[in-house]
């Protein structure tokens, strides 16, 4: 047997009490991405960090809309009816939000960045946007318009001026990524963050499971207290999205920073949800498309989706 294939053995056999917990972090995507994971050693560690955050630095120039070269961007700029050959990465992620779009019909949307583009301008002027502006921006949006072609690897927008928008699903996709390529470097008992999205693996040693914190409510407005309820998890992931916290006023309505793909503005209703998935790229989407779709639609969704677990949080 060669030397190498034994020293192999050797390290797949440590005992769950040699590993140690390194935590990294970095800002990739518009958040930070944190890792917290448990290796025999800290170069073993460090050598699968970067390799994750490689990975998730790669898939940033692939679905960024900030980033104008971004393989997104070259998407948005081809031609109506004209086949996009994307990578295996976008071909996948655009496929997955079609899917999801349909089991939320359309409340998950990635057909909405002209919609995105002019809320973003609403918020930095603190005005709404014009109705005839918005109708047009409206009218774009519509994920049925995409048509993808699975033999040929090709992405064709039917609707000229439509843009793609992979907010709403791409760092849960990346935090799904981070976790493969960790694995891939043997290290299986780790967790990978993005703002609130986290994909989780194997538990720490000598534990069943991760101790992962939620923000709920313990009395409906006017008498709500914020509080935090605790869920133990392995091997899954969770998202959290809501605009509790995120909005501006205009007018004095209280509009969220996520925005309905239905009505083209913020969301007036102040609503937050959690969603357990078996993947962080579901789970991602869905708690988007949970605050559109409110407690009584998202709730009656969920539950015919297997694996699938839904917490909201409303004062």
């Amino acid at each position: 047997m060669p030397r190498h294939f034994m020293l192999l053995v050797f390290a797949f056999a440590l005992p769950a009490f040699a590993q140690q917990r390194f935590d990294f972090s970095a800002p990739l995507m518009g958040t930070t991405f944190h890792l917290s994971l448990h290796a025999e050693s800290k170069e073993k560690a460090e050598a699968a960090a970067d390799a994750a955050f490689q990975r998730i630095t790669a898939l940033n120039a692939v679905f960024s809309d900030y980033e104008p070269n971004s393989e997104l961007m070259k998407l948005c700029g081809t031609g109506p009816h004209q086949p996009f050959k994307a990578s295996a990465e976008l071909f996948d992620l655009v496929s997955r939000s079609i899917e999801l779009s349909r089991l939320t019909d359309g409340a998950f949307d990635i057909t909405c960045g002209n919609l995105t583009k002019l809320w973003r301008r609403t918020r930095r002027l603190q005005k709404l946007p014009p109705a005839d502006r918005l109708q047009q921006a409206l009218a774009l949006t519509d994920w049925n318009a995409l048509r993808l072609d699975a033999k040929a690897q090709t992405i064709m927008l039917t609707q000229p001026g439509m843009l793609i928008d992979l907010g709403g699903i791409a760092k849960g996709y990346a935090s799904d990524e981070g976790l493969r390529i960790l694995r891939e470097h043997h290290i299986t008992r780790a967790l990978v963050m993005a703002g609130g999205d986290i994909a989780i693996g194997d538990p720490p040693p000598h534990q069943d499971a991760w101790e992962i914190k939620l923000r709920t409510f313990t009395k409906p407005a006017p008498d709500a207290e914020e509080a935090m309820e605790t869920v133990r998890l392995k091997n899954c992931a969770v998202s959290t999205s809501g605009g509790l916290y995120q909005f501006i006023e205009i007018d004095g309505v209280r509009y969220s920073h996520i925005v309905s793909p239905k009505t083209g503005l913020g969301l007036t209703e102040r609503i937050a949800c959690s969603v357990i998935a078996p993947d962080g790229t579901t789970s991602d989407a869905l708690a988007t498309a949970m605050c559109v779709m409110g407690r009584e639609k998202g709730m009656a969704v969920a539950a015919k989706l297997p694996g699938v677990t839904v917490k909201f949080a409303a004062p």
